[in-house]
């Protein structure tokens, strides 16, 4: 039989080990971020995949058991990636005050919004839709939420968007001073 054959069988035959280690690992699926459990199916099985390819049968290992810690460390590598990402896109949110500051600040908020009005007519394309989604976002609307309200695009799309539109936002210096005062 030729190493193809055998490395597929063993990924067939290992294939619930994939279910197995999200069940057993991953507490509450429903709260966890941008992943949901299909996508952490499809994490798991790259990483059988991995095991699969990187497996040598010497003395008594035993091929479930090496898959589970490879499965188990690739869920866990994408779950702190989304961590991470989801704390930095916190952290650089243009409107990311409390909402105890937002009332203090109710006209300097007024002022970023007709600033955004005017900033969005000068902006095209991406630009203009990134600006929309950080009005949303300021809204409390999540990337996936704002991808679904403007068309079914996905949450890195969106990501992208917002990035363009920061990126256009900081070059305008009457925005910086905006933010300044806020």
């Amino acid at each position: 039989m030729p190493p193809q054959y055998e490395r597929n069988k063993k990924i067939e035959e290992n294939m619930g080990l994939v279910g197995q280690v999200i069940k057993d690992k991953v507490r509450e699926i429903h709260r966890i971020g941008i992943y949901t459990y299909d996508d952490l199916f499809q994490i798991g099985c790259v990483g059988l995949c991995k095991a699969a390819d990187t497996y040598m049968a010497e003395g008594d290992a035993c091929f479930s058991t090496y898959a589970y810690v490879i499965i188990r460390n690739e869920i866990y590598d994408a779950l702190k990636y989304a961590t991470l990402r989801r704390k930095r896109e916190t952290l650089t949110e243009v409107y990311n005050l409390p909402p105890k500051t937002l009332t203090a600040y109710s006209d300097g908020l007024m002022g970023a919004e007709l600033t955004l009005d005017a900033m969005q007519a000068c902006a095209t394309g991406v630009t203009a839709k990134g600006i929309e989604a950080i009005r949303m976002l300021s809204q409390g609307y999540t990337h996936r939420e704002i991808g679904e309200r403007m068309g079914g695009v996905s949450a890195n799309n969106v990501s992208a968007w917002v990035s363009r539109a920061r990126k256009f936002l900081r070059s305008d210096q009457s925005i910086m001073d905006l933010r300044g005062a806020i």
